[in-house]
């Protein structure tokens, strides 16, 4: 599949970059696949260690970077690609790509500001703080214990305090284990930084529904609503709650809306079921009704 001579692969299992294999997993394939990448890329076996110790210094949560990160060779250095930005490995410092023309614009422009310094270490911040929510979204995908997880999260979180994916995140983790008020605080928090982020709003009513208190659950619901109007488990979760509460036309307004958004998936078996459920009931109500007018 990699064209990988057995000669090359057995040179890297011997220097400790590959681990030797009966059978090869996935990841297995991505790490041969990193480290055929940054050979073409002219990086030596000793450079490439280097590189993977320090990206290991970095980010000790990480188990293996040659797996976990997007690594290349740019002009004889290892560096690590973050969706549009680029790192050097060893040294942790941005790059910055430039073509040919853009070189004498370069040559011409003044001193950094102090404003400038600033703009530059914010995006520097922000930049880890992407990798540190990378890595606990792996960890969290990963099963991995909830401490790790949530250390991730608050390593990316001190460095971008308003990151709106942070809390959210860290407010879910602390709802699954019924942390609520750790939770509740993520989420306002999170609301604090952009109060039109309709997914804190959703979360916020799971976390008083889940606590008995249907009311605020209604409140917040409701806003995720007004907010996204195409929100389909806002639409579902209004449902169950109107339903629960005797509050049938609405109930059978927010089933018809979730279908509407969401006709063919296992919730929406449900959603059909509940609709049924209702209508039965109400013909049911109806019949009773009528009978006990004629009794009279």
């Amino acid at each position: 599949m990699l064209e990988l001579s057995e000669r090359r692969l057995g040179s890297w299992e011997r220097q400790g970059l590959a681990q030797r294999l009966e059978y090869y997993t996935f990841a297995d394939l991505v790490l041969l696949r990193s480290l055929i990448r940054l050979t073409e890329g002219g990086a030596s076996p000793a450079k490439i260690r280097r590189a993977v110790t320090a990206l290991r210094k970095q980010f000790s949560l990480m188990q293996d970077p040659l797996k976990e990160l997007k690594l290349f060779c740019d002009s004889g250095r290892i560096a690590v690609r973050f969706g549009d930005a680029t790192m050097e490995a060893v040294s942790g410092q941005l790059l910055l790509n430039f073509d040919q023309a853009q070189l004498p614009a370069m040559l011409s422009f003044p001193k950094q500001t102090a404003h400038d310094a600033m703009k530059a270490a914010e995006a520097a911040r922000r930049f880890e703080s992407s990798v540190w929510f990378e890595q606990a979204v792996e960890l969290e995908n990963r099963g991995a214990p909830h401490a790790e997880v949530i250390q991730a999260y608050e390593r990316a979180l001190k460095l971008d305090p308003l990151s709106t994916g942070v809390l959210v995140n860290l407010g879910t983790v602390h709802f699954h284990l019924k942390n609520w008020d750790q939770a509740q605080d993520y989420y306002r928090r999170a609301l604090e930084a952009d109060p039109r982020y309709a997914l804190a709003h959703f979360n916020l009513g799971n976390l008083f529904d889940e606590r008995g208190d249907h009311g605020k659950a209604l409140l917040h619901y409701l806003m995720a609503l007004r907010l996204d109007p195409d929100y389909s488990d806002a639409h579902y979760n209004l449902a169950l709650l109107y339903q629960s509460s005797g509050q049938v036309m609405r109930a059978v307004r927010h089933w018809k809306a979730y279908l509407r958004i969401d006709p063919s998936s296992t919730w929406a078996v449900i959603a059909r079921q509940e609709l049924e459920k209702l209508r039965r009931a109400t013909v049911i109500e109806g019949a009773r009704r009528a009978g006990g007018e004629s009794g009279r």
